[in-house]
């Protein structure tokens, strides 16, 4: 997710093409065309320009819900369903052969990846090993960031891992028993044995209150993330 705003110039985009697998936008108010991925401007007179990212969430309906109980969903439009995917769309393109491949020892080109991007620094974590981790504590430059599953044990979020106003970097420890309601304790940490919930604040302890920054990830299959991140390294358990 990107917004939509550059230079103070706001652009509205549609579907102008496919380059490797990875759908290319026009906008509608210069003729650029933007890369889906990265949103860079790859050709036209904004060329080279680059959309802010914004963070957001892949997360279970339940999830979402619990967090955000007066949220609003976005409506099918009734006109266009035939043309939305179907709800097997992931299934059957996990076996669609792809354009270009990168091969990697023990990953193959439509595995499911976390992407994160630090200052330059890109590195990939295979979903499933994240899912199966819970709570994988890592560092990507110089920057230590820690990756947490869900209390629905499929969302995931990462943050950087030092706390605010704090020297040091905590570990951190997922609770033993996972309450569902995604405000309650999900991990501690061990310098001052605080309780943090899924969105990385405090809950109960000495540092209630601080929150982690939330840091951008992208689920992408391996082989486009490889593609648009060559220097990428793999996360390996």
């Amino acid at each position: 997710m990107f917004r939509s705003t550059v230079e103070g110039l706001r652009l509205t985009f549609h579907l102008a093409g496919i380059n490797n697998q990875n759908f290319i936008m026009r906008d509608d108010q210069t003729g650029t065309y933007w890369q889906q991925i990265t949103g860079k401007a790859i050709s036209g007179p904004l060329k080279g320009k680059q959309l802010e990212l914004v963070p957001a969430d892949e997360l279970t309906f339940a999830l979402w819900k619990s967090e955000q109980p007066n949220g609003t969903v976005l409506k099918d439009v009734a006109r266009y369903t035939g043309d939305y995917a179907k709800k097997d769309w992931d299934k059957r393109m996990a076996h669609a052969p792809t354009v270009i491949s990168f091969p990697h020892p023990g990953v193959k080109d439509r595995t499911l990846m976390l992407g994160v991007e630090i200052d330059g620094v890109a590195r990939a974590y295979p979903f499933s090993a994240v899912r199966d981790e819970k709570l994988i504590e890592d560092r990507i430059g110089s920057a230590p960031i820690v990756l947490v599953v869900g209390p629905d044990n499929q969302s995931v979020r990462v943050f950087k891992s030092h706390v605010p106003g704090q020297t040091g970097t905590p570990q951190f420890y997922r609770v033993s028993e996972v309450n569902k309601n995604p405000a309650l304790p999900l991990v501690i940490d061990d310098a001052t044995g605080s309780s943090w919930n899924f969105e990385g604040c405090v809950v109960s302890g000495r540092l209630k209150g601080a929150c982690l920054e939330r840091v951008p990830v992208i689920k992408d299959y391996w082989f486009d993330w490889r593609n648009y991140h060559a220097g990428t390294s793999v996360y390996r358990r």
